[in-house]
């Protein structure tokens, strides 16, 4: 019997709470655990223990108390709500109790009179009907490495709001440096700030440390750089820096964190290759919130497909979708079920043969912003998948556009793994020639509907 959909899911469900329908019990020995930040609620079914509920609390002894308690009662799977981080410890100790664990949404086991006792019960009883869809986990090695990967990325964030500090200091003082340069982090801005912090005034004497890249004259940058340099801001612009240059640091000990994940990761038996944390390669190209590391080259061993090659995917894109997603998508079984995973397809509400809403369902996943950035990023490419965004921009407007793109992009990376294809790159006039082309198929059919020859 194939698994049903979620529209049938919800139903069954419903039928469950009404206490109508012929369901047959497929999971007897499972267990419901109702998660909680101090406290969890379990549930196993009454032919297994004379007292079918407990409470455990949440410390590591506890928990492990909880592994024995379930097996002790021959249970072998059970369902806990993925309630923001407190499942992540209950998920580690049952699985090493050697438990099947799923962990499902808590929406699907939503009600409107609930307790703590009472959910765990309900999710018991889904549980036992195979009514609960699991969410995604990734393994051991994919779980560090998006530990690693959202750490990045909350590094990176705190960087940019130390940047944003520093530029208001300087705008208190009337120091309009980011009006001469494109990027005052750049290797100009920061040359000019950290003279400044030193203790230098002259604006021709900081004007000389502009790079040679500087599109901006030596006058043009000194008028910028004559202000008001009073002692608090400047004391708020060195305590910004010097922030700034700590998660600078962190982020390269991330970085070298990561690279020996992925180092320590073998796919198909291969032997990782050894390289320097931070090659030649690296220094010289590297760019600001860039990785320490040919990360790219990492990617494209463990995935065994060079991802970089399509429009709009850099290195740190592919790292983020893989971080979140695994190397082999083998937990989406069709494209379809990945990107809706991703909150990229549309949501169709349709209700007596008309469609009500076809957006998007609200999602935070950062596979998909990623995505959504990368698409962003395409307005300008004359490839095909800009040229599509374009029309989609003209015809949806920009946010759908958007979300249209990274949805292709979404589609494309899932053909890439999951095929082991290299990815081919399809010019703007090819694609306009083609759309062309569908559009005059399109056209003879609705003429050959009404009997009419183009």
């Amino acid at each position: 019997m194939s698994r049903p959909d979620a529209r049938q899911t919800r139903r069954l469900i419903r039928d469950v709470a009404a206490g109508r329908g012929n369901l047959t019990v497929t999971n007897p020995d499972v267990a419901g655990i109702d998660v909680g930040s101090e406290t969890h609620v379990v549930a196993i079914s009454p032919d297994l223990a004379e007292e079918p509920i407990r409470s455990f609390g949440c410390t590591t002894p506890e928990l492990r108390e909880m592994a024995g308690w379930l097996q002790g009662h021959g249970v072998t799977s059970v369902a806990l709500e993925a309630t923001g981080v407190y499942w992540v410890p209950i998920h580690a100790v049952l699985e090493d109790a050697g438990l099947s664990v799923t962990v499902f949404d808590p929406r699907q086991a939503k009600r409107r009179k609930k307790t703590d006792v009472a959910d765990a019960e309900w999710i018991r009883t889904l549980h036992s009907y195979g009514l609960l869809h699991p969410c995604y986990v990734p393994d051991h090695d994919m779980s560090a490495l998006r530990t690693y990967a959202r750490q990045r990325d909350t590094i990176v964030n705190r960087a940019a709001d130390e940047i944003r500090r520093m530029q208001k200091a300087l705008e208190q003082m009337n120091i309009q440096l980011a009006k001469v340069v494109s990027d005052i982090s750049g290797v100009t801005g920061m040359s000019i700030i950290r003279a400044i912090v030193a203790g230098e005034r002259d604006p021709y004497a900081l004007a000389d440390l502009r790079d040679r890249g500087c599109k901006a004259s030596r006058d043009r940058i000194a008028d910028s750089l004559t202000g008001n340099y009073r002692t608090e801001h400047v004391f708020a612009l060195t305590q910004a820096l010097a922030t700034y240059d700590h998660y600078q640091r962190q982020l390269m000990e991330c970085d070298r964190a990561i690279e020996e994940l992925c180092r320590s990761i073998s796919r198909d038996g291969d032997q990782p290759p050894s390289s320097p944390f931070v090659s030649s390669f690296v220094r010289r190209y590297r760019r600001k919130s860039q990785p320490h590391f040919n990360m790219r080259a990492e990617l494209k061993r463990l995935v065994g497909v060079d991802l970089t090659r399509i429009e709009g995917i850099d290195a740190l894109t592919a790292f983020k979708v893989i971080s979140e997603c695994g190397t082999d998508f083998a937990a989406f079984p069709t494209r379809a079920q990945f990107c809706s995973w991703l909150g990229l397809c549309p949501n169709n509400r349709i209700s007596g043969g008309k469609v009500h809403r076809r957006r998007t369902n609200p999602s935070a996943n950062r596979a998909a912003t990623a995505l959504r950035i990368a698409a962003q990023s395409l307005h300008r490419s004359d490839s095909a998948i800009g040229a599509f965004l374009r029309r989609m921009r003209g015809k949806l407007g920009p946010p759908k556009a958007i979300t249209a793109t990274a949805h292709k992009l979404a589609r494309l990376i899932y053909d890439l793994v999951t095929k082991g294809e290299e990815y081919v790159m399809q010019s703007q006039e090819l694609y306009e020639r083609q759309q062309a082309d569908r559009e005059r198929q399109a056209l003879a059919r609705r003429a050959a509907k009404h009997n009419l020859v183009l």
